[in-house]
């Protein structure tokens, strides 16, 4: 990189910096660090959202992705028709409860509807899942990263972990959802500035795509269905998967999940999910884009493509930027690298923090000898704890095999179907007790495991679905084999009232989703039909 890069890419770190001192003045409790006092609008949420789910493996993964990795392609795209329709069921089911109740962790939901012991085991299994897919995050991000800085591994991942550990704990959630809009920015920015200087380089679009391989332009594959037959990128283990995912990734993950309880009403929260289901496609189709313009350039640059290792294909959207992107450009695709690796943990640090004060240390009023003051202290200790422990775990995984790191993220997706199924057994059942739903999140666990552990050829995607409905199953059928006391199904604790259905305003954002969706797939549809030589 030349000067005016590093200038550019300094600039953006030292404004994150700023920012976040500036956002700190005003916090006086943890409400205010936790929650930025309930007062962040609801653009800024849906903005933090899309920022924090488009990570840097993304940025960097889905034009490599689409432009050489094997069976890849558009159909990258199908990931997002899950979105819309996840948005819907949290928009209807999940940030009513939640907002009702005040809460700051939605853990703290769990025991006062099932008891200390749900709580704890939802707990505990955020912290390790989240502390170690952290790690897999930060190292990630850092490999390419660190080609692209020319600077070792190691220092990169120093760099990235210390700022974000510094602006994150420092400026609290604020901080964290309006740095992540700034990088949300420019993300977008520097993704458009590839794809212009790809066009640039190639001349004549149309003539060079007309080269790509046409089954790396399919953008949807309706042939196969991911149960036993080894595919996972198609499309009904992408929507059906996809949308138990998303709806306890958005809504059962609390790296997530406490943004949409930073607003001051549940419209607000309600909104922000709108418009992330309406605005992360178009975001996603750009780096498509990206992605089908590089397996062009390719083919036009086959000295170039050689230079790709063919293990290591993440490398070459770092690759095309160092050697082909003018100075100033690079620094700002740079920057963008940086923000979506950046927005990408701060989240997870100042959760991480929450639900240890939250959930374990201050559980049954043990903290309530603290001044706000204190509170806000250590909730800012947490934090910076945090922060070293994931950086620390990143640095493990530097040393894993890249099966290792695989493995660490699949056993991640194993949790997310089951950990939806607590919350649903909370939200619809009135008669589900504590046992029965831990013996379902065990259940619907241990299920997934021997999914993967012995019919690999299932879609991982299906887990999601997989394990939410044994969990649901056995968690319900058991809490009423063997009655137990039902720690609290009080109309709040439910999601009772059915008139938020058919309430006008989310009704009419539920229809507009639907409708997104169905565009989504039109769009994709169009794609294809238009990419694909006739």
């Amino acid at each position: 990189m030349t000067r005016l890069d590093w200038l550019v890419l300094g600039a953006y770190l030292a404004a994150i910096v700023i920012m976040s001192f500036a956002l700190a003045r005003g916090q006086r409790s943890p409400v205010d660090y936790f929650l930025g006092g309930r007062k962040i609008s609801s653009w800024a949420i849906a903005g933090s959202i899309m920022a924090t789910q488009v990570s840097a493996v993304s940025l960097i993964g889905a034009p490599a992705f689409v432009a050489l990795k094997a069976g890849g392609g558009l159909r990258w795209l199908q990931y997002e028709f899950a979105v819309p329709l996840a948005m819907i069921g949290l928009i209807v089911f999940f940030v009513p409860i939640f907002h009702r109740l005040r809460i700051i962790t939605i853990y703290e939901y769990l025991e006062r509807r099932f008891g200390p012991a749900a709580r704890s085991a939802l707990s505990l299994i955020f912290l390790i899942s989240r502390g170690l897919s952290t790690g897999v995050s930060l190292y990630a991000a850092s490999i390419v990263l660190s080609v692209c800085l020319r600077l070792p591994l190691a220092e990169t991942m120093l760099l990235v972990g210390a700022i974000t550990v510094l602006y994150t704990t420092v400026g609290g959630i604020k901080a964290d959802i309006y740095s992540d809009v700034l990088q949300l920015l420019i993300l977008a920015v520097g993704t458009i500035a590839g794809i212009i200087s790809v066009l640039w380089l190639i001349g004549d679009a149309r003539e060079a795509i007309a080269l790509v391989n046409p089954e790396r332009l399919q953008a949807l594959d309706f042939k196969n269905h991911g149960l036993g037959d080894g595919e996972t990128f198609s499309f009904w283990p992408m929507l059906i998967g996809g949308v138990f995912l998303y709806v306890s990734y958005y809504g059962c993950d609390q790296s997530q999940a406490q943004r949409l309880l930073t607003s001051e009403t549940v419209r607000e929260s309600q909104r922000a999910l709108f418009l992330n289901g309406l605005l992360r496609f178009p975001l996603v189709l750009l780096y498509c884009l990206f992605g089908v313009l590089l397996a062009a350039f390719l083919t036009h640059q086959p000295d170039f493509a050689r230079r790709i290792p063919a293990e290591h294909p993440d490398y070459l959207v770092p690759l095309f930027m160092v050697e082909y992107l003018s100075p100033g450009i690079t620094g700002l695709v740079m920057a963008g690298i940086f923000a979506a690796a950046m927005s990408s943990l701060d989240s997870a640090f100042n959760s991480m923090s929450a639900v240890t004060m939250r959930d374990l240390l201050g559980r049954g009023g043990k903290l309530g000898h603290l001044s706000e003051r204190q509170s806000l202290r250590w909730s800012r200790l947490y934090t910076a704890i945090w922060g070293v422990f994931c950086t620390a775990s990143g640095f493990w995984m530097s040393r894993a095999e890249a099966t290792v790191i695989e493995l660490i993220n699949m056993i991640g997706s194993a949790f997310y179907g089951p950990t939806l199924a607590v919350f649903l057994l909370g939200l619809w059942t009135k008669r589900t007790n504590q046992h029965g739903a831990i013996a379902g999140l065990i259940a619907g666990v241990a299920v997934n495991i021997i999914l993967w552990l012995f019919f690999p050829s299932v879609s991982w995607l299906w887990w999601n679905a997989i394990g939410c409905g044994i969990a649901f199953a056995v968690g319900y059928l058991l809490s009423l084999l063997f009655r137990a006391s039902v720690h609290d199904s009080a109309p709040e604790m439910l999601w009772g009232e059915r008139r938020l259905l058919f309430g006008q305003l989310v009704r009419r954002w539920s229809l507009l989703l639907l409708l997104a969706f169905v565009g989504m797939v039109a769009v994709s549809i169009l794609i294809e039909v238009l990419a694909i030589p006739r």
